[in-house]
């Protein structure tokens, strides 16, 4: 597999593993209704994730007391609640915790295949 590819397909793993922290993190900045993550996520990510994917994500989160939905002009707009807003917080203050399970990851994957 070409590198280019294999990096493309990584990131498409990535980000619908990681949807629900994409969507609210993205929700900090200002409300979205299910449209709205769909174009966000093709803009920065350039691929499409399904309507089901998202609106499946978006209802999990909301039964998790994450975000809140209200109707809008015809449309579902989602903002995030306090809970949503403390979990964001707690996962942003583990980014270093983040990054070194991941480094450490592929150092372990890195050993591995040199043996």
């Amino acid at each position: 597999m070409e590198t280019s590819e294999f990096i493309k397909n990584l990131q498409r793993r990535l980000v619908k593993n990681f949807l629900d922290l994409l969507v609210l993190a993205e929700l900090r900045k200002r409300p979205l209704s299910g449209y709205d993550v769909l174009l966000f996520i093709h803009s920065r990510h350039h691929f499409l994730v399904s309507s089901g994917t998202i609106y499946s994500v978006l209802y999990s989160l909301e039964r998790n007391g994450l975000i809140s939905g209200t109707y809008t002009n015809r449309k579902r707009v989602y903002r995030l609640t306090d809970k949503g807003e403390k979990t964001m917080k707690t996962v942003l203050s583990a980014n270093d915790k983040i990054r070194n399970l991941t480094l450490s990851l592929l150092k372990v994957e890195k050993q591995t295949k040199d043996q």
